[in-house]
């Protein structure tokens, strides 16, 4: 199924906060080390009847792009896929090098859906989730199946070939 995508603008960016806040616990979300605060960043929604069913914010630092969410309320059926195939085609035209984003230890779905779409584990940050937790005691102690959050694992697609 094809979404029609756009990306967040001022009349949205309240629901975007919201749905990141439902989703994330918070609207800060930390990635090495660093706080993104989710009313600043730009980024795509794919709308429902008037509801985020999916998102994927970013922020752009010299020549890379971090994914920083990634969202799908509607799992399996293309749209997570599609959000990171418009984001590709943004970071190209921002000139970025290299596409990279955290996800954590526990999070084999994002391990297997990342790897699937070419994404390379660059880096396997050990215990960085402690140090988060600093920045955002929101962060639970255990995650999906029942793992212990601890590691912040860190993907890279290389956009120049």
């Amino acid at each position: 199924m094809e979404y029609k995508l756009h990306t967040i603008d001022d009349p949205i960016r309240k629901q975007v906060v919201d749905f990141i806040t439902i989703q994330w616990g918070s609207p800060k979300i930390v990635s090495r080390g660093h706080v993104h605060l989710m009313d600043q960043l730009p980024g795509i929604i794919a709308m429902k009847d008037k509801e985020i069913v999916g998102l994927l914010t970013y922020h752009i630092v010299n020549d890379e792009c971090e994914i920083v969410t990634l969202d799908s309320l509607e799992e399996n059926k293309g749209l997570g896929s599609q959000l990171i195939h418009e984001m590709e085609k943004i970071a190209i035209q921002e000139k970025c090098k290299r596409l990279w984003l955290i996800t954590t230890n526990d999070n084999t779905r994002a391990i297997r859906f990342y790897q699937k779409r070419g994404y390379d584990l660059k880096a396997l940050h050990r215990h960085a989730v402690d140090e988060a937790r600093k920045l955002k005691p929101a962060i639970p102690f255990r995650g999906y199946d029942d793992i212990p959050i601890q590691h912040e694992l860190e993907f890279e697609k290389n956009l120049i070939q």
